[in-house]
């Protein structure tokens, strides 16, 4: 009996954890992950907002679903309102107007920097938000030394995983997030938060979650953390749809008044009188 000597399949290729983990978890944007590896500056266009890319990172994101910088630095009294207006002015750049304000003395640089990264992640959240259309970038040249903190897209795709995920574990209806908001006739259980309570008294069956956290002077996305869990309570909901206007039945048409012709009476005589012959 001939022994039949096989060669052992090859096996299939593994994924490497640590290689995945630096990717972000294998990508949030496609789009952005192409642009990191090439260490592209310039501005990524999303729906919901931008990404601005210095060598291939995350420098600063704006949205209008989060309140910036500005808000989060003078809402609470870390730094007065007009000051930062003064230093924007001179600057005409948020990073430099930064500096001019910690060189001051009007601002710790602790402080700024943990805004900055605040305000970062917050606005990244919504950036890269599921989107119905396709981003765009635009190339711009590097100028300056730029933002002092630079992140990482694989740890800002990581992060936006991480909240997206924290937000279905605890309420998984994103209706709260857009719509206006009212609250129910359901007691509240357990006891609101303090936290809590700030935003519930800012109901008003207008306004949104992005228009509680800019008056509140907090990242979006902790209200949203906030209004989710009130929302699995039962204490507020979406503000319900408008009812539809009752449709009028159509006006009767106007009854004109028959004209009668005199000329017409006196031929239809004269007919009248022709037939009896």
């Amino acid at each position: 009996m001939t022994a039949v000597q096989t060669t052992p399949p090859r096996r299939l290729p593994v994924r490497a954890k640590a290689a995945a983990r630096d990717r972000g978890w294998g990508g949030v944007s496609p789009m952005l992950t192409r642009l990191a590896e090439e260490r592209a500056t310039g501005v990524l266009v999303r729906e919901r907002g931008t990404l601005h890319l210095a060598g291939g990172r995350v420098v600063h994101a704006e949205s209008p679903a989060s309140p910036g910088l500005d808000v989060l630095l003078t809402a609470r009294g870390t730094l007065d309102a007009g000051t930062w207006r003064q230093a924007l002015t001179e600057t005409g750049d948020r990073h430099r107007a930064g500096h001019l304000l910690v060189d001051g003395g009007h601002l710790a640089p602790g402080a700024l920097d943990v805004c900055r990264l605040v305000a970062l992640y917050d606005a990244a959240y919504f950036v890269l938000a599921p989107s119905s259309t396709p981003g765009r970038f635009r190339y711009v040249p590097e100028d300056g030394p730029g933002c002092p903190c630079p992140v990482p897209v694989a740890a800002v795709e990581r992060e936006t995983l991480r909240r997206r995920d924290l937000l279905h574990r605890i309420w998984p209806d994103p209706a709260t997030d857009e719509a206006p908001l009212v609250r129910t006739h359901r007691p509240a259980s357990p006891t609101p938060t303090a936290r809590q309570r700030a935003v519930l008294a800012r109901l008003d069956d207008v306004r949104t979650a992005a228009d509680i956290a800019r008056d509140l002077g907090r990242p979006a996305f902790h209200t949203l953390v906030d209004l989710r869990r009130l929302a699995a309570a039962g204490v507020i909901a979406p503000r319900p749809p408008a009812p539809a206007p009752t449709s009028m039945p159509p006006p009767a048409p106007l009854s004109v008044p028959e004209v009668i012709d005199p000329h017409i009476t006196l031929l239809k005589r004269l007919r009248d009188a022709l037939e009896a012959l």
